[in-house]
């Protein structure tokens, strides 16, 4: 008999569940499925979470002793969101098939924000009743999202909420195109950008926070490296409401403090929610390039030390405002297009060579292509930093160093790249050599770069990494050069003869059916 091999099931949980999700999606825009799953499965999760509870309350012993299930006291003291009867999951899913489905869920949203107001109110969505979601294919997904436990403790152990959440929103930035990155920074970044940064303790700001990414990514490396998160606050501002709303909801599943996330739809420049902040770390990735920043309205503002930014481009905008918001010993980490290292255009480049005179610019990594779902412009991360006469660290006063990661990544699919492990630790630790006294750092030719302030007035602070890295050595294989030539070359002309046969193949079936092909 033939031997049977069994087949191996590679697809995770998360993309199983986004399958059966996304069948149930049928006519309805992306971004606005994205507000109806990512709801309900928030919904279930303090369902989840405060049924645990519930259930130490009902069978009051120990601690529990006494203790009213129903009091919502109880639940405040142990930080866990308070559910009524009429928003519990078990009641929404017992529902899942009468027609009015989605008027009972925008009720329950609605109850579950009147008794949480302090932390929920006007933050959940309400859009289960509109006509374009059929009952039947918002009860398949109540019925799929309630076929796994996401608040429990053994969930939360796992962080399966947080895991489904994050893959959600991926997903859903991935089906949305050029729209997805106006709230969601791949992982890949958010990651590298963080364990570059590492933001241990102190005030941590984004002020374009989208979906809290940096924010989420950020308690994740305090968790990993032993931390402890009540010594971070987090402070954020986010000009798109819907997307506001996500980071409130992201942050609130994970426990995490959203008070001091803002929204207003003037945006950072032109109404600073946190004008006063000075932060220990600033982490964002703000939009590309922005010509609609308003800023005709801003020319003559103080937060342009180093040079007005152009009307027609924010990117410089953006520096200056995180560096505004930095306390006097702060770092700061974030996303740019490649062009703000180059550019001379409406003064940019003598804003950025005040920035290098200045010695705020500490890092620039150059980041490979594909890394990102919603826009093919060349990448960077900058890294500045207000006090490189120390902060731990040696004296790097007059140095830059430049990384040239754009060789690194793999292909996740035809389209988008993303950093192995791998990739992030050599990143990230390269730059903590450097930084290190009696670190390990030497440079690396093609990959990284201490330049000091002469090297890069030669280059005209120009402040691409390449142009200080170098090209790497080609690797010798030991093959002596005929020997190379002797192989391509019979290969080439192997090449060239089947080709020869392939012209006479196409001439001959032409003919068959009343064509010639002269070639002059």
């Amino acid at each position: 008999m033939p031997k049977t091999t069994k087949k191996v099931d590679t697809e995770s949980f998360e993309q199983k569940l986004w399958k059966s999700a996304d069948k149930l999606r049928k006519n309805i825009d992306a971004a606005e499925y994205k507000h109806i799953v990512l709801g309900l499965i928030f919904l279930k999760y303090i369902s989840d979470a405060f049924e645990e509870l519930y259930q130490k309350l009902v069978a009051g012993e120990g601690m529990y002793e006494g203790a009213d299930p129903e009091d919502k006291d109880e639940y405040v003291a142990e930080n866990v969101f308070f559910v009524p009867k009429e928003a519990r999951w078990s009641f929404i899913q017992g529902k899942a098939k009468q027609p009015d489905i989605g008027e009972i869920v925008d009720q329950a949203m609605a109850k579950i924000e009147a008794e949480n107001a302090k932390r929920l109110k006007g933050i959940l969505p309400k859009v289960y009743g509109q006509q374009k979601l059929d009952p039947a294919s918002l009860g398949g997904l109540i019925d799929l999202i309630g076929s796994i436990a996401l608040g429990d403790a053994e969930a939360q152990a796992q962080d399966l909420l947080g895991r489904v959440y994050e893959y959600f929103l991926g997903q859903f930035a991935l089906n949305e195109g050029k729209k997805g990155g106006q709230f969601y920074t791949p992982e890949s970044i958010v990651r590298l950008l963080v364990e570059m940064l590492e933001p241990y303790h102190g005030r941590v700001f984004d002020p374009c926070c989208g979906s809290g990414g940096m924010f989420v990514q950020s308690q994740k490396f305090i968790e990993a490296h032993q931390g402890r998160l009540d010594d971070v606050s987090i402070y954020g501002q986010e000009s798109n409401e819907t997307t506001y709303k996500l980071c409130r909801m992201n942050l609130a599943i994970r426990g995490i403090d959203g008070s001091n996330i803002k929204w207003n739809p003037e945006g950072s420049f032109l109404n600073d929610a946190h004008r006063d902040l000075k932060a220990d770390f600033v982490i964002a990735n703000p939009p590309f390039n922005d010509s609609d920043w308003s800023g005709d309205l801003l020319q003559g503002d103080g937060r342009w030390t180093y040079g007005a930014p152009p009307k027609g481009n924010a990117n410089f905008a953006w520096v200056q405002h995180f560096l505004y918001h930095l306390s006097p010993t702060g770092s700061a980490g974030f996303v740019l297009s490649n062009g703000s290292l180059s550019s001379n255009t409406s003064g940019e480049g003598d804003i950025r060579k005040a920035l290098v005179e200045a010695d705020l610019v500490d890092c620039i990594v150059m980041l490979p292509t594909q890394l990102f779902y919603n826009t093919g412009i060349p990448a960077c991360l900058w890294f500045l930093s207000r006090y490189k006469n120390g902060n731990k660290n040696r004296s790097r006063k007059g140095e830059v160093l430049f990384i040239d990661a754009s060789e690194l990544g793999y292909m996740v699919n035809r389209r988008n790249r993303a950093f192995a492990e791998e990739d992030i630790a050599k990143v990230a630790d390269t730059y903590h050599q450097w930084k290190l006294e009696g670190g390990k750092y030497e440079d690396i030719k093609g990959f990284c770069k201490s330049a000091d302030l002469a090297d890069i007035e030669k280059h005209k602070f120009v402040l691409t990494p390449g142009r200080y890295v170098g090209i790497p050595d080609e690797e010798d294989d030991g093959t002596p050069f005929e020997e190379k030539m002797g192989a391509l070359t019979a290969e080439l002309a192997e090449q060239m003869k089947e080709g020869l046969a392939l012209d006479t193949e196409i001439k001959i079936q032409l003919a068959k059916v009343g064509f010639s092909l002269e070639v002059e």
